[in-house]
């Protein structure tokens, strides 16, 4: 199903997006990008907490996918390449819907591999 994806907008996905609320909120943001979004639109928009939809934001706002400033959080793109990408990937949203969510939902997540590493680390005897 994800193949139906272009690699470009696959590796995209893979290297910026690490979950469904982080897709949705860029999707929100590109979409309408002259509103500068405050976490409390966010949190009614997409269903998520106050914390989660800071950290998402903030998460974005770190990747040069949006751009924080007084008013909100805005659609950014830095550097400009990146912008020509996450307007193919929030147009082919509505049509790959399932195969983006799929590739998000496949990725490793971090606190999924720290959980694993942590299972292996070495305990001292007491």
């Amino acid at each position: 199903m994800t193949d139906a994806l272009p690699e470009e907008l696959r590796q995209f996905v893979l290297d910026n997006i690490d979950s469904i609320a982080e897709m949705e909120a860029l999707v929100m943001l590109w979409r309408d990008p002259a509103v500068a979004w405050s976490i409390e639109q966010v949190v009614t928009r997409l269903y998520i907490s106050p914390a989660d939809a800071e950290r998402t934001l903030e998460r974005l706002a770190a990747r040069g996918l949006a751009l924080r400033g007084a008013g909100g959080y805005r659609a950014a793109a830095q550097p400009e390449a990146k912008a020509a990408t996450v307007q193919r990937l929030v147009q082919l949203y509505d049509t790959h819907l399932i195969a983006i969510t799929n590739l998000i939902h496949s990725k490793p997540s971090a606190s999924r591999i720290q959980q694993f590493a942590d299972a292996f680390k070495l305990r001292k005897k007491d």
